[in-house]
C-alpha cells in the first residue's frame, strides 16, 4: 500500500460523471451529459492532498460532477456527516458504532490510504534523533521535559543533546492523525494510556503549542526552537522537518517511509465493514510503528437525484486509477481485492 502532502486545507476541483459505466458487474444508471452535481465532503486533513488530486484528475474524465472537499479534521467531518451537511465525510478514525446509529441514512466505508505519522523535531544540532519505546510516550505524556533528559540520551550515544525545554506540538482540532500517534504511545505505555488517552482529542499535559491540521503543527515545530510534535509523513517531508527514528516492538529503530510502512501494515485484517482493529495499528512487531488509515464514509441513501450514481463513480474512480495517485504522492496503497469488494458494497448499498 503509499503516502502524501501539501498545505492544502480547503479542496474545490470539479470532477464529472459518465453517462454509463459498467464496473464490478453493476450498471450505472445514466446521468444527461448536460445536468451537474455537486457532492460536498469534509472531513480528515491527512489525506488532503491525496484527495486534491484524486477529485483534480477525476475531473478531467467527468466534468459534469462537482466535488467540493473540506480539509477541517476528522472530528468536524463526523459531525457533519451525522449532520447531514455533506454528501461525505473524511476521518483517519472510522466512526464508530454509536456513531454510526446516529445517521439516519446509513453509513458504508471506503478506505482510501494509509501511511506513516511522523515525529517531527527541532533540536538544532541534533541529526537522526532515535527515540525509545520509553522516551517516546514519556515525552508526550509529560514526564521528561527536556532534551538532555538521559532516557533520550542513551538511544543517542555520541550526540550532544543540549539543555533545551521540550514544548510538545499537538493538534488543536478534533483529528485521526491525534488518534493514530495517542493510539501508538497507548499500546506501548500503560502510564500515557491512563493519562492521556487514545482519542482524536487525547489529553496533553501542560500546555502545548496547539496547531490547525497537519500543516498548523508542522509550523509550530518548524518555527520553536526544542519542539516535538506528530505531523503525517509527507506534511513533515515537505516542509523539511527533522523526523525520529521510533523503536519498534521487535526493538528496531525505524525511520518513517513508504516501505517501512507497509511492512507495519501488510498484517492489518479488514472487518466486513471495512473498518479495523485499531490495536492492529497500535504496536506492529515490523516495520515503522507509527502508521494508519483513512477513509471516506458515504450515505446510503441519497435524496437528491443523481448523487448516489455520481458517488458510486467516484469511489469506483477512487479504488481503481486513483489509487495509483497514492504512489505518487507516497501514501499506501488499498490492497485490490479490499478495494474491489469497497467498489461492489458501494455499488449495491448506495441508494
Amino acid at each position: 500500500m503509499p503516502f502524501s502532502s501539501s498545505a492544502l486545507f480547503r479542496t474545490t476541483v470539479v470532477a464529472s460523471f459518465v453517462t454509463v459505466g459498467v464496473v464490478a458487474g453493476s450498471v450505472y444508471t445514466a446521468v444527461s451529459q448536460t445536468s451537474s452535481i455537486t457532492l460536498n465532503g469534509a472531513g480528515a486533513t491527512f489525506p488532503a492532498p491525496l484527495y486534491q488530486r484524486y477529485f483534480q484528475q477525476f475531473s478531467q474524465k467527468n466534468p459534469n460532477v462537482r466535488v467540493n472537499y473540506q480539509a477541517v479534521g476528522s472530528g468536524a467531518g463526523i459531525r457533519q456527516m451525522t449532520a447531514g451537511t455533506v454528501d461525505f465525510a473524511g476521518s483517519d478514525a472510522a466512526m464508530k458504532d454509536q456513531e454510526v446509529g446516529k445517521v439516519s441514512r446509513g453509513v458504508i466505508f471506503v478506505p482510501t490510504a494509509g501511511g506513516p505519522v511522523a515525529v517531527a523535531y527541532n533540536v538544532p544540532g541534533v541529526n537522526n534523533l532515535k527515540l525509545s519505546k520509553e522516551a517516546l510516550p514519556a515525552i508526550f505524556a509529560g514526564q521528561i521535559t527536556n532534551w538532555n533528559d538521559p532516557k533520550i540520551a542513551s538511544a543517542n550515544p555520541g550526540v550532544s543533546l543540549p539543555n533545551l525545554p521540550i514544548r510538545l506540538a499537538v493538534r488543536a482540532d478534533s483529528s485521526g492523525t491525534s488518534f493514530i500517534f495517542s493510539n501508538h504511545l497507548s499500546a506501548i505505555n500503560p502510564y500515557f494510556r491512563g493519562r492521556v488517552t487514545a482519542s482524536t482529542t487525547p489529553n496533553w499535559p501542560g500546555n502545548p503549542l496547539r496547531g490547525q491540521g497537519n500543516p498548523g503543527v508542522a509550523q509550530s515545530v518548524r518555527q520553536t526552537r526544542g519542539a516535538i510534535g506528530y505531523v503525517e509523513y509527507t506534511f513533515a517531508k515537505n516542509a523539511n522537518l527533522q523526523m525520529a527514528s521510533v523503536q519498534n516492538k521487535s526493538g528496531a529503530y525505524v525511520a518513517p517511509s513508504m516501505q517501512a510502512a507497509n511492512q507495519a501494515l501488510a498484517g492489518v485484517d479488514f472487518n466486513q465493514d471495512f473498518r479495523v482493529n485499531f490495536s492492529e495499528f497500535g504496536n506492529p512487531n515490523q516495520g515503522y510503528p507509527i502508521v494508519g488509515l483513512t477513509w471516506i464514509m458515504v450515505y446510503k441513501q441519497y435524496n437528491q437525484p443523481g448523487k448516489a450514481e455520481a458517488v458510486k463513480r467516484l469511489v469506483q474512480w477512487m479504488m481503481t486509477d486513483g489509487q495509483q495517485i497514492n504512489d505518487d504522492l507516497s501514501y499506501t496503497r488499498i490492497p485490490a481485492p479490499i478495494a474491489n469488494r469497497v467498489v461492489q458494497a458501494v455499488n449495491s448499498g448506495v441508494k
